[in-house]
């Protein structure tokens, strides 16, 4: 057995919270690396044959980004077969699968059409969990008076509401709805995240 005095115990003792301080002290002049991710949405505007998403993955490995976002429609399959295959090649390429972003409108008038895209968001959110993505980027949805997409944009997205209804009345579809999904986004462990368009 080990015979160790007083002194010597208070020594060692008060090297160690010496080493811990000094420690914490370069941890805290450290700088946090800004760490960056790519959509697959930034590869989906090309001409001709879709991107894969494989392919999206193997680029952002190559042109060093720390992650990737999943554009949900973009996926060609919600297998498990599939979902597992994007987790090993991103791991593969040294990346984290960052968010899932997915599509749906809450901006509607018809309560049936609410619940199904709530069913659809809620679906998603168990897709997040499967992937091991931590968070769903969604949309809010709009009013669709303006048909064509350009049109839309010319106005940045500001557009009229249907007869009858106010945006008053679309911010709280909205609210409604993604109140519906926060309890099955916690029960997964997954965030949700609003996209702001303007």
């Amino acid at each position: 057995m080990l015979k160790s005095s007083r002194r010597k115990w208070i020594e060692l003792n008060a090297a160690v919270c010496l080493g811990a301080a000094v420690k914490g002290k370069a941890a805290e002049g450290e700088k946090r690396r800004i760490r960056f991710g790519v959509s697959t949405y930034s590869y989906g505007h090309f001409k001709g044959d879709k991107y894969p998403l494989e392919s999206v993955i193997e680029d952002a490995g190559r042109l060093g980004f720390d992650g990737v976002e999943l554009l949900h429609v973009q996926m060609t399959s919600e297998s498990t077969a599939y979902m597992n295959q994007l987790k090993r090649l991103a791991f593969r390429n040294g990346l984290d699968l960052i968010q899932l972003s997915i599509h749906q409108d809450f901006v509607s008038p018809d309560r049936q059409e609410r619940r199904k895209q709530i069913d659809h968001t809620l679906h998603c959110i168990e897709l997040a969990a499967q992937l091991g993505v931590p968070s769903i980027r969604l949309n809010s949805g709009r009013w669709k008076t303006i048909a064509s997409f350009d049109d839309l944009m010319k106005v940045k997205g500001d557009e009229p509401p249907l007869k009858g209804y106010t945006n008053d009345d679309a911010l709280a579809w909205c609210i409604e709805s993604i109140q519906a999904c926060i309890p099955a986004a916690e029960k997964a462990g997954v965030m949700v995240v609003l996209q702001k368009t303007q």
